[in-house]
């Protein structure tokens, strides 16, 4: 186990060492309440499903499921969850004078290799007692799983681990992410622009920007986390390790010939035609 006081060893490469990042050594329980861990957990359950709900239509499908909940209770576990519905809005705040936002670059581009593109996403993952937040970075073409980081709160520090990660094994022609804090920080963009890397950020509230990212999230929940309660922040990374080990190197996708984001992502990317496979992003699309 880690030793805070250990002489020889500091705490950043004793965490290298059992594969623990340093946000999970730091992580202690949330301390949210038993009701509000199961009604968190419901919403990320509603929420994978319909990721459209508003505060309003969550309260009331709370309500239905027999839990006596108001607007104000659910608006503040959403924040918490760092959750935001999927629909139109008017613009009722202004970005602080250090957030730069970037437009949106996929539109109408045709994705035709690996490195082209990647997207980088944070998702809830609740444990037995509390909840940690997951952050990982996926390359569009292949679906390959480049990196992730697990924290126990959305501060940019995760991110920033995994996006390093990530660029140990290569580089992207376009980085595409959405306007979350972590994201649009000057630590995150000001690394990605030193590598000459573009940067693409989705429109607030359009989830199909960042569509392929958000199918990992479903697939990630309903065949790993949804099944599993886990009990510590070692328990949640190792299962979520071995699950995306999984999803990277063994899980056939039919969009990609029905070979592995593995294969594709280190071969040459052509599908089961012999001919190179072919994004070309428009309207929202439904790609499995």
């Amino acid at each position: 186990m880690i030793e805070p006081g250990h002489s020889e060893i500091p705490i950043y490469r004793q965490c290298d060492l059992l594969g623990l990042s340093r946000s999970g050594y730091y992580y202690h329980p949330q301390g949210e309440s038993p009701l509000n861990d199961r009604l968190m957990n419901l919403i990320d359950e509603q929420y994978t499903k319909m990721p459209f709900y508003g505060v309003e239509k969550m309260t009331e499908w709370l309500r239905r499921q027999g839990f006596t909940v108001n607007p104000k209770r659910v608006r503040r576990l959403v924040r918490l969850m760092g959750l935001e519905a999927v629909y139109p809005k008017k613009r009722l705040s202004v970005p602080s004078k250090e957030y730069r936002k970037y437009p949106y670059l996929l539109r109408d581009l045709a994705i035709e290799r690996p490195d082209q593109v990647w997207c980088a996403d944070i998702t809830y993952i609740r444990m037995l007692h509390g909840f940690l937040y997951l952050v990982a970075i996926m390359d569009w073409y292949s679906r390959y799983v480049l990196a992730w980081e697990l924290s126990n709160s959305l501060d940019n520090q995760f991110c920033l681990d995994a996006m390093d990660k990530a660029l140990a094994i290569s580089q992207p022609e376009i980085f595409n992410s959405d306007q979350g804090a972590q994201f649009t920080s000057s630590e995150f963009t000001v690394r990605l622009e030193a590598a000459g890397i573009k940067i693409s950020m989705d429109g607030r509230g359009r989830v199909f920007d960042n569509i392929f990212i958000e199918r990992l999230w479903r697939t990630v929940k309903y065949e790993e986390v949804y099944l599993h309660s886990y009990e510590s922040v070692r328990e949640a990374r190792n299962g979520l390790a071995r699950y995306l080990r999984i999803y990277n190197t063994e899980r056939l996708h039919e969009s990609l010939g029905y070979r592995t984001p593995h294969e594709v992502y280190f071969g040459e990317g052509k599908n089961n035609n012999g001919q190179a496979g072919l994004i070309h992003l428009k309207e929202p699309c439904f790609l499995s």
